[in-house]
């Protein structure tokens, strides 16, 4: 890969490089896979090497998010792709969406990010617990990347206790008046709507959908990441936004509402993280057996070895891990302590991938030329959001034990 042709002038110039990634399948589990989920793998695969990858390094390095890329996200499918073909989703299994999940995050954990925001965070919660007219009115938007979403749940004083929230909606007869703050919002500083979740007088929490432009609703962008950087990341900011009653999600609330939607989030996560793995390890075997020393490509020493057969036990118990996951969403029997214990083990497996492929690599792994540096800071991000990598250990004790460890 060349970083010669990057440009720093707010836009990425396409690289010169040649794309030819393979996802690594040790056991054959392409053999499990209908024809329909290697058709929508290699679309979104060639979707990627075409309009992602190119660029991507640019990007990251420009902290750029690139708004055409939700458009084109649209016209592919990948927003919602569970979602009713009633409502303009494409109608497909888990195991579709995991794929998709995990072509998407081999070319960018940030590009993942707005994908999987957009469909398991807005596009769901508006589809399992909307009135028939929000379903009609948002959906097929969404669907078509005509409209960009995000999800307001994390809060500046509640993070992995969200049921703690300050955020809060008071009813005012004719509307509710909204007031209160979140951050670490995924999508915020370009979103059209966003699904928040808010008390009412009550303490019950409730879903509320924000549309940009509603006088006090504003979305401050977060600057100095070194993660995600692709992606744009911000703030909602509420002082008494008047939101129409008719824009409460009507069909489910309480914090098993938004905890739903984590679980769909985090199905797709634990699919993606292993397109991040994939990406490194591929870069590293390709390179140790191009790079030599002492006479001999590196691919032949015995650490070497240890660390690319290493990498590929661990993508392959994941690839494995995923599969069964996504027969148990479709079956509707996935708990959440599953959903837990493959999002934390495949974050974790990613990450030590992406540094040891980056040892690999030697000196040039820290450069744009691959893309283990960019892997590795954006899966930092993605070990903490949707659930703290200690957090799904302490789901998994309460699950195993019967005891909350949580207060």
């Amino acid at each position: 890969m060349s970083t010669d042709t990057l440009t720093r002038n707010g836009q990425a110039a396409k690289r010169n490089f040649v794309d030819d990634f393979e996802s690594p399948d040790f056991y054959q589990i392409d053999d499990l896979l209908t024809d329909e989920h290697k058709l929508i793998r290699s679309s979104i695969r060639d979707f990627v090497k075409k309009e992602i990858t190119p660029y991507v390094e640019g990007w990251a390095e420009q902290n750029h998010f690139p708004y055409e890329i939700v458009k084109k996200f649209g016209d592919i499918g990948a927003f919602g792709p569970t979602v009713s073909e009633e409502y303009g989703g494409g109608g497909l299994d888990y195991t579709s969406y995991g794929l998709i999940m995990q072509e998407i995050e081999r070319g960018d954990s940030g590009m993942r990010s707005t994908a999987s925001v957009q469909g398991s965070l807005v596009m769901y919660p508006i589809y399992a617990y909307g009135s028939e007219e929000q379903k009609k009115k948002y959906l097929p938007k969404l669907a078509l990347g005509k409209m960009l979403g995000c999800f307001g749940l994390t809060e500046p004083n509640h993070g992995s206790n969200p049921g703690g929230m300050e955020t809060n909606i008071k009813d005012m007869g004719d509307h509710y008046l909204l007031n209160g703050a979140k951050m670490w919002i995924s999508n915020a500083p370009k979103a059209d709507i966003a699904v928040v979740w808010a008390k009412n007088e009550q303490g019950r929490i409730k879903g509320v959908i924000v549309e940009r432009g509603m006088e006090g609703f504003t979305t401050p962008e977060t600057h100095g990441k070194w993660s995600l950087r692709a992606s744009c990341t911000g703030e909602l900011v509420f002082s008494d936004v008047k939101v129409p009653k008719e824009n409460i999600l009507p069909n489910k609330d309480g914090l098993g509402a938004p905890l739903g939607c984590l679980d769909k989030a985090r199905y797709g996560i634990a699919w993606g993280v292993i397109g991040a793995a994939m990406d490194c390890y591929e870069s590293a075997r390709k390179y140790a057996l191009e790079r030599e020393q002492f006479g001999k490509p590196i691919a032949s020493f015995q650490l070497v070895q240890k660390k690319l057969a290493e990498m590929l036990t661990e993508i392959t118990k994941a690839q494995l891990v995923n599969w069964r996951l996504g027969k148990l969403m479709d079956e509707g029997k996935a708990t959440s302590a599953q959903i837990s214990l493959a999002k934390r083990n495949n974050v974790a497996l990613a990450l030590d991938v992406a540094r040891e492929a980056r040892q690999i690599h030697g000196g040039m792994g820290i450069t744009g030329e691959y893309p283990m540096m960019r892997h590795m800071m954006n899966l930092e991000s993605v070990v903490t959001y949707e659930g703290t990598h200690d957090i799904h250990l302490l789901i998994l004790g309460n699950e195993i034990t019967g005891i909350p460890a949580f207060s």
